[in-house]
């Protein structure tokens, strides 16, 4: 299988469960996609698979892509420290949407299984202090919403309801089911035999 998506907490949790795939980076663009925030991820996770499937050919291929909504506002990753600040705010004190929307391409490139599937994620209340120092460990760059959920960000998370893998940028559970059913995997979990090439390779 590919993965098209060039993340490392995807390529992670693909790891983690087991699935033989290779990293291809997609370099669709994500511009001018607007509309209800779950059906903006499934067609930037539908463009992301076809990108890649116009390069690579017949395969499996998974595309993911993970938008953060707070009060009717997708929030993107930051460009700077000013953003990561304005998204931080916004986020304190409030319940969020997390949606990872992923597309499966069978190998004759058809849409064999489109989804999203949304997390409500609660903060807490953020202080000045708390924020000014989560944004000097430079983590909050690079991600949707400006924060990770698996690393130094846990602190700001009071609860979650839905699925944990959803919030780092994959919902394995919803995935692996859907690779099941569309054949892209003949069983779950793996033998170690069909395991041996599972480090995420390009």
């Amino acid at each position: 299988m590919i993965l098209a998506s060039a993340s490392p907490r995807r390529k992670r949790l693909l790891t983690q469960a087991g699935i033989p795939f290779r990293s291809v980076t997609s370099k669709a663009s994500e511009e001018g996609i607007t509309g209800d925030p779950a059906q903006m991820s499934r067609v930037l996770a539908e463009k992301k698979a076809a990108h890649v499937c116009a390069e690579t050919g017949a395969s499996w291929i998974l595309g993911a892509d993970t938008i953060v909504a707070v009060d009717n506002r997708v929030l993107g990753k930051p460009e700077d420290s000013q953003k990561a600040r304005e998204m931080l705010l916004l986020l304190s004190g409030k319940e969020h949407r997390v949606i990872t929307g992923f597309c499966i391409l069978d190998p004759s490139a058809a849409v064999a299984h489109s989804e999203a599937v949304t997390t409500l994620v609660q903060f807490k209340q953020l202080s000045e202090q708390e924020i000014e120092g989560y944004i000097r460990t430079g983590e909050p760059f690079g991600k949707a919403g400006s924060y990770a959920i698996q690393g130094v960000g846990s602190f700001m998370v009071e609860a979650i309801n839905g699925s944990y893998t959803n919030v780092v940028g994959l919902p394995l559970c919803a995935v692996i089911k859907a690779l099941v059913s569309v054949g892209g995997l003949e069983c779950f979990p793996l033998a170690e035999d069909l395991r041996q090439d599972h480090s995420g390779g390009h």
